[in-house]
């Protein structure tokens, strides 16, 4: 073997063990590694590089050491307590999620850390929290927890964003009381309902009064109606009936004549003279019938 092949041999022998080694995840070497999901920052005998490595294989210099910081969306969970405005004691648990933005990850590990969890986020949940509470009373809490949870995200927004930490969702899982607050509550629910049924079955019975009222009323109305209209067939018939009569006694009395009522009574009389006879009021006579009595 030639001593050009020797040295061949030996120099890819060295790059293949600083390659290996790496990968292993050496503190130095010529190479480094950034992982899927994550940004390299770059520090050289503990200083930090303005610039970061994206994800993959990447050359450096050899005293050059890559910190990987992931840039995927992260979870925390907190429990913690703050006051309402009226003092009113409330225990929440508070999911955030969260991410470190890649083109300032650099500025955020050099100023903070790979500890920026909880140098940062965590007291500005605590602070922020307790800050978009005392806005509320307690009762007004159980009814604006969609409200809280995007009150309590804008503030930390604001606050982590300058430093690189973008905060993506924040979301109140749970709101406690205080027992005595608690039972506060659920009698004046429980008297309010109470009161609530009282007025609707108020409301049930004057709407039936005054629909029995109106039924009423329209009753008599029609029933009015009906007299009057009968009272006025009534009288209607009656005068049909009286013109009908006066006609008739019109046309009889225009049809008499002296030979008819002769007539007619000369037909009626049974041969019989009266008994009696009345004068002008003042005397009266009897005169005797053919049977000389």
């Amino acid at each position: 073997m030639s001593d050009s092949m020797k040295v061949t041999l030996v120099a890819l022998a060295i790059l293949f063990c600083f390659i290996v080694v790496d990968l292993i995840g050496p503190a130095y070497g010529f190479f480094g590694r950034v992982p899927t999901g994550s940004v390299g920052i770059v520090t050289r005998f503990g200083k930090v590089k303005d610039d970061s490595l994206s994800e993959g294989m990447h050359v450096k210099g050899f005293f050059d050491r890559i910190n990987n910081l992931t840039t995927r969306t992260q979870k925390t969970e907190r429990s913690l307590s703050a006051f309402s405005k009226d003092i009113q004691q409330v225990d929440l648990n508070i999911v955030i999620n969260y991410s470190v933005d890649k083109v300032t990850a650099a500025s955020l590990f050099k100023q903070v850390g790979i500890n920026y969890e909880e140098k940062l986020i965590l007291p500005a949940i605590l602070e922020k929290t307790k800050v978009v509470i005392a806005r509320y009373t307690a009762e007004g809490l159980i009814s604006s927890r969609d409200e809280l949870s995007d009150a309590i995200r804008s503030l930390l927004v604001d606050e982590l964003q300058a430093t690189g930490i973008i905060v993506s969702m924040v979301a109140v899982e749970d709101i406690d009381f205080t027992d005595a607050f608690t039972d506060a509550v659920e009698r004046k629910q429980v008297a309010t309902q109470n009161k609530l049924t009282a007025q609707t079955e108020q409301e049930r019975l004057t709407a039936e009064t005054q629909a029995k009222a109106e039924r009423d009323k329209i009753e008599a109305q029609a029933a009015a109606e009906v007299a009057k209209t009968k009272a006025e067939a009534e009288a209607y018939a009656i005068k049909v009936k009286a013109d009908a009569e006066a006609e008739a006694n019109k046309k009889l009395s225009e049809s008499l004549t002296k030979d008819l009522i002769e007539y007619i009574y000369a037909n009626g009389w049974d041969g019989k003279l009266p008994e009696t006879v009345l004068g002008d009021g003042t005397s009266a006579f009897a005169l005797i019938g053919s049977e000389g009595k």
